[in-house]
């Protein structure tokens, strides 16, 4: 949902002159996609947008650098396989083991995938546990991960 949502932020930003959050927020409901202003905010922050004066002396929100979020999933992707050490499976629980400092960057990464049966991850330092909706699912999300590494 993040990618998604983030990908229409683009879209909409491209299309039309939008001054501010609340604006970018009513877009965003006019296409079908809730957001809080602190989830807008968190987003307006990671694309990296910023204000440009228009010619007729009012700003709009531009991205900064647009190119470099073309392959957001794929950056994703190598983020996770330049962390990820080992992982093994335990019920509908992935164990993950990490390079040290960087399971919170692994889970993060899964976070953004928005992986179906993922419930949630948790990160200590070079070990990460991932919650998923059940045994079957984490199997599946196994394979997935042998296919990443």
């Amino acid at each position: 949902m993040k990618s998604a949502r983030q990908k229409k932020i683009l879209e909409i930003i491209a299309a039309k002159d939008v001054e501010t959050q609340n604006q970018l927020i009513e877009e965003l409901a006019a296409h079908g996609i809730k957001s809080t202003q602190a989830t807008l905010s968190r987003d307006i922050k990671e694309l990296r947008l910023m204000k440009e004066l228009t010619g007729t002396g009012r700003y709009r929100y531009v991205a900064s650098g647009r190119d470099e979020f073309t392959d957001f999933d794929q950056r994703i992707k190598t983020i996770f396989r330049e962390c990820v050490t080992e992982y093994a499976t335990a019920q509908n629980i992935l164990v993950l083991k990490t390079l040290p400092g960087l399971a919170p960057a692994a889970c993060s990464a899964l976070d953004a995938m928005e992986i179906s049966g993922l419930v949630g991850t948790l990160a200590g330092d070079d070990t990460a546990f991932i919650a998923m909706k059940d045994n079957e699912t984490a199997e599946q999300f196994e394979r997935e991960i042998e296919k990443l590494l």
